[in-house]
């Protein structure tokens, strides 16, 4: 198992940009394919992005795609989440979660995730 801690939320106009990250501890970070999913109230979890374990893949939902951008720093044990062009309909609860497998898009193979960081985008 890794322990995962995302960073970085928070209230944000928008329009706006901002970037999370989730530090791992535990276990290297390469050896996990990592992926960023987010909760909004009264909604089912929606899977944003995944980075495969070296980071030469990316995958990301079609919300997303375009705006948000996944990265990572093996060296730091940290996976970043860049999103910009935020929009009311992104206000949720951000989680990054992570795989054993190279690279995962559904939720079900995720074995390890972190507490979740709130974004708030106001109308």
């Amino acid at each position: 198992q890794v322990q995962l801690v995302e960073s970085g939320g928070g209230l944000v106009q928008a329009g706006g940009s901002l970037r999370l990250s989730c530090a791992a501890s535990g276990r290297p970070l390469s050896t996990f394919a990592m992926g960023w999913f987010r909760q909004a109230p009264g909604k089912e979890r929606e899977f944003l992005t995944a980075i495969s374990k070296s980071g030469d893949r990316t995958y990301y939902g079609d919300s997303v795609k375009g705006r948000f951008t996944i990265s990572r720093d093996n060296a730091k044990n940290t996976v970043y989440l860049q999103m910009n062009s935020l929009k009311t309909e992104d206000t949720a609860v951000y989680y990054c979660a992570a795989s054993l497998l190279n690279v995962a898009i559904t939720s079900a193979v995720y074995t390890s995730w972190g507490q979740g960081t709130q974004v708030p985008v106001p109308s």
